[in-house]
């Protein structure tokens, strides 16, 4: 059997032990020398080629690259690149497995250069981290042992596909079981029916080998999964600010099934987001829009379980940050996969196949390799900065908020947008609505279904809407039952009381846009960009006009032409909710002082209209001289 050859790159001054050293351990590894045949450059003899076509010929005909990261930079030759990122380039051009290991000790400095290296690497494949020689050969042997199993030359078991030593059938929940095969019935057309026996279908999803139970079975219906797997949790924190430090206002550890906390966790992301009511009436109730989509979220958070590596003893973060959500886990992408590829469609290689198959068959998985590009385009569609993804110690995956604004953004450009753009008024104004019952008050539209509330506020969970949503807003007297005396009946529904509709006014009235927020360690607003970008607000704009002039209060000063009606100025705004055009744009307009009354001692005068007044018509002036070249 033909050895695989394995190119070892580094500074050769900074890693001359650790390459000898390492280069000996592959040949001389009882098992590892089976298969591998590391090549170092220094072992070359002597050519009269050039020591570049020597090297990038060498990377040429490696079948993998190990390349090696600490303080230096290196030679560089004159295009001002060091022969390390040069054999890394033709690594990745040959689409060789790249491992990457850096260097990581105290007080140690790198080269501007090496940063520049490490941020392009993490654009392409994962690293780790190694303290000391032997910390180096424990990854480097991790890596052989999985490149081997993953490539078929050792053979070996998935995590999921692997049999537990101890557990069996009575370790399950057979109504778990039972709920499963309802929905996959009803989602993916599942073949065995709701009597089917609970060993039929575990040997229908391939969850039993010999009689015995494999680890997905255990994910997937116990019981208490964690009884067996202790770090099969998902930890969610929530910091208001933009860093991850103490204190921290919540924290929560989920557990159960892996549906169960995947569930737990969206619900928890949820629950931190703003919502938006819209300002452009779809139907006749207030639409409901996160700031970031939910399919967005629950597509980063089962991406995390299915693909997560169940041997670490590490567990899935989720961290709500200001201006951001992260999501990390204990794994990586397979070799065949870079980062590049995930905003394509691909085929998908995932690390727990037969969870990743039951996620698919609930429908929490919606197409196997179209996760990850549906969510770019949803966030594209939406308007937020595509998503960032990691490959530092595991799998981040960082899905930005509105207030992290957008890649194209400049000072200027946010100023421009916030105050001066006409055309492209913002559609959208998230609030900050942290109580879940009176977010219930604010989607409920006349009388409503449990079903119906919980499709409009995006929730499965049954339970979870009731303890967190329904319950409250029934004690705290905000909502009542349509039948009160028949607490379960199938036709019961939920309306507004009137402290309930006190709140929902007092909910819908216009909050300022959020701003882009900037990273704390961002440095790029200059004083000279800061003082353009204040002359321009303060000078031009708040100069006459001291109130903060939101979206709507500016499209209808833009709208109003002479004299108008509410339903003339509502017909050319394209809005149709009578109660939301009043509170969201006519109410703001006149409290602002930019419209006024014909009939200003008669508001319900039938023959009321509206007219820009002074203020008004300033403001609109302004707003059209900064449109013009």
């Amino acid at each position: 059997m033909k050895k695989l050859k394995i190119f070892i790159s580094s500074v050769q001054g900074e890693f001359k032990r650790e390459r000898e050293e390492l280069a000996n351990y592959l040949r001389h590894d009882p098992m590892l020398g089976s298969f591998f045949e590391p090549f170092l450059f220094e072992e070359v003899p002597a050519t009269t080629h050039s020591p570049g076509k020597v090297y990038i010929d060498e990377v040429k005909g490696s079948d993998i690259y190990i390349g090696l990261i600490g303080e230096t930079y290196g030679y560089e030759d004159s295009e001002g690149i060091s022969p390390t990122e040069r054999e890394y380039d033709q690594a990745r051009a040959a689409h060789l497995p790249r491992w990457i290991f850096m260097k990581e000790v105290k007080g140690i400095v790198r080269h501007p250069k090496t940063m520049a290296f490490i941020r392009k690497i993490e654009q392409d494949v994962s690293r780790k981290k190694f303290t000391s020689l032997e910390t180096l050969k424990e990854e480097v042997y991790r890596s052989c042992v999985l490149f081997l199993k993953q490539t078929g030359k050792i053979e070996s078991h998935d995590f999921d596909d692997s049999l537990h030593p101890t557990e069996g059938f009575n370790a399950l929940d057979e109504e778990k079981i039972r709920e499963f095969v309802s929905i996959a019935r009803k989602k993916r057309n599942f073949p065995l029916k709701d009597t089917a026996t609970v060993e039929q279908v575990l040997k229908h999803l391939r969850m039993t080998r010999e009689g015995k139970l494999v680890n997905s079975a255990l994910l997937a219906f116990a019981t208490d999964p964690q009884l067996y797997f202790p770090s099969s949790t998902i930890k969610c924190t929530h910091f208001h600010g933009l860093q991850v430090q103490k204190p921290i206002p919540d924290y929560k550890e989920y557990g159960g099934t892996v549906f169960e906390m995947a569930d737990e966790a969206v619900n928890f992301v949820l629950s931190k987001l703003s919502l938006s009511t819209g300002t452009r009436d779809k139907s006749n109730r207030v639409e409901t829009i996160y700031e970031i989509p939910r399919a967005v979220i629950a597509e980063g958070i089962i991406n995390a379980v299915a693909h997560r590596d169940y041997y670490s003893n590490g567990s899935i973060q989720v961290s709500v940050l200001k201006n951001r959500v992260e999501i990390s886990n204990p794994g990586t992408l397979p070799p065949e996969l870079e980062i590049s590829d995930l905003k394509v469609p691909h085929s998908s290689y995932p690390h727990n196949p037969l969870l990743a198959g039951c996620l698919f068959l609930t429908g929490d998985i919606e197409r196997y390799g179209t996760g990850l590009v549906e969510m770019y385009h949803l966030t594209k569609v939406r308007g937020l900065k595509p998503p960032l993804i990691s490959l530092d110690e595991g799998f981040k995956l960082t899905l930005w908020r509105p207030s992290a604004g957008t890649d194209h953004d400049t000072i200027h450009d946010t100023i421009h947008d916030t105050i001066h753009d006409i055309d492209h008024v913002a559609t959208e104004i998230y609030t900050e609505i942290a109580e879940l019952a009176h977010r219930l008050v604010l989607v409920i539209q006349g009388e409503m279904s449990r079903v119906q509330l919980m499709d409009i506020l995006e929730l499965k969970n049954r339970s979870h809407f009731a303890n967190n949503y329904l319950d409250p807003s029934l004690s705290d007297g905000l909502i009542e039952m349509t039948l009160s005396d028949k607490l379960k009946s199938q036709n019961q529904k939920y309306r507004l009381t009137s402290k309930g509709i006190e709140l929902k006014d007092r909910l819908l009235i216009p909050q300022p846009i959020q701003k882009p927020v900037k990273m704390e360690t961002e440095k790029s607003i200059t004083g000279e960009a800061t003082g353009e970008a204040t002359g321009e607000v303060t000078g031009e704009v708040t100069g006459e006009v001291t109130q903060f002039v939101n979206a709507e209060v500016r499209r209808v000063i833009v709208a109003l032409e002479g004299e108008m009606k509410r339903s003339e100025i509502q017909q050319k705004l394209e809005l149709k909710h009578n109660d939301f055009f009043r509170i969201q744009y006519i109410l703001p307009s006149l409290n602002l002082g930019y419209i006024e009354m014909t009939y200003p001692d008669s508001p319900h005068h039938p023959n009321q209209k509206y007219r820009l007044s002074s203020k008004g018509i300033a403001l609109k002036q302004q707003m059209k001289n900064k449109r013009q070249p």
